[in-house]
C-alpha cells in the first residue's frame, strides 16, 4: 500500500485517454488526486488506481 506522502504513478497513456465520469472534462494529476479542469471534481488515487466515481470524488470548494 502507497504512504501518504508518496505520490501516485498514473501513466501518461492513461492520463491520454480518461476523462471526468460527471462531465466528461480533462483530468491533470495533482498531488494524489485526478482534478477535472472542466468542473473541479477531484477523484482519488490510490494504490495507483485512479478512483473514478463521483460518490467517491471531493467537490471543490
Amino acid at each position: 500500500m502507497s504512504g501518504t506522502d508518496e505520490t501516485p504513478t498514473v501513466s501518461a497513456a492513461l492520463l491520454e485517454i480518461i476523462v471526468c465520469p460527471d462531465c466528461h472534462g480533462s483530468l491533470d494529476l495533482t498531488g494524489a488526486e485526478l482534478v477535472c479542469q472542466a468542473c473541479g471534481l477531484a477523484y482519488p488515487v490510490r494504490d495507483d488506481i485512479p478512483v473514478l466515481l463521483v460518490d467517491e470524488a471531493r467537490r471543490p470548494g
